[in-house]
């Protein structure tokens, strides 16, 4: 009977362990429109999510997301607790250090958001309150040049909706972060507005543990979705508008550091 019960047991997990395997778990934060948000079934949308799924699919694989808070993503990634991580995540020198990304398939600058009529350059931000999201490019780009621009306090944020209520009641002079979020949300709050460009020449890729067996796989699922046009797709149903020549979104390009 003994015997019998541990035969089963294993034929169980034979039958249950690859299965499990071809699940990719993506981390997403889950208040990123047009990249990820949750619509009212709380399933999520956005650019990126579409995105990893159609890889999932070119590698015969589920794709669970997870909702994670944005500084969560790195420790998911770091720790093997998710596959892969997507929420408008720049390639930097400081992350690769520690984390493995993908070829890019986004190019983008950072933006300057506000509520103030007097504020329309960084230079117009001396000794004034910014904030940014904790962990954020934005939030580097501001520790880096305060002395430079002179700013005043720094608030960092755990949620983009919080940074944007501040940037909107004027507790914050302005917020610095992702141009494109910025701009989507200036359309749902016509109290704030994107006034200005902070060229950095970004790049979004999706993150992944360093060391992955994943990742070339991953990447050469994305050569595939630039190539065949669905990536351009894509871009053209969130962003309604059409990629430009030339760009991470339609070129192939290496994975980084290597």
């Amino acid at each position: 009977m003994k015997l019998r019960y541990i035969s089963g047991a294993l034929a169980a997990l034979c039958l249950t362990g690859p299965v499990a395997a071809q699940t990719l778990e993506v981390g997403a934060y889950p208040s990123n429109p047009p990249w990820e948000f949750k619509n009212e079934q709380s399933e999520f949308e956005g650019f990126e999510v579409d995105l990893v799924r159609e890889i999932g699919e070119r590698m015969g694989r589920e794709v669970n997301i997870q909702d994670l808070g944005f500084q969560a993503l790195f420790a998911a990634t770091s720790s093997g607790r998710i596959d892969m991580a997507i929420s408008t995540i720049t390639i930097t020198p400081e992350r690769l250090e520690n984390q493995a990304f993908t070829q890019p398939y986004y190019d983008s600058d950072l933006g300057l958001v506000t509520s103030q009529e007097d504020v329309e350059t960084v230079e117009d931000l001396e000794g004034r309150p910014v904030g940014a999201l904790a962990s954020s490019t934005g939030e580097t780009w501001i520790n880096a040049n305060s002395e430079e621009y002179g700013f005043g306090d720094y608030r960092s944020y755990t949620t983009q909706q919080n940074l944007l209520l501040d940037v909107a009641n004027g507790r914050v002079a302005a917020g610095i972060g992702d141009i494109l979020g910025f701009e989507f949300a200036a359309e749902q709050m016509p109290q704030i507005r994107v006034a200005d460009r902070i060229q950095t020449g970004e790049q979004f890729a999706i993150m992944m543990p360093q060391g992955s067996d994943l990742l070339e796989e991953v990447n050469a699922a994305i050569t595939e979705i630039k190539e065949d046009g669905t990536l351009a797709e894509i871009y053209t149903r969130w962003l309604e508008s059409e990629p430009a020549e030339g760009t991470s979104s339609v070129t192939v390009m290496p994975i980084p550091g290597q």
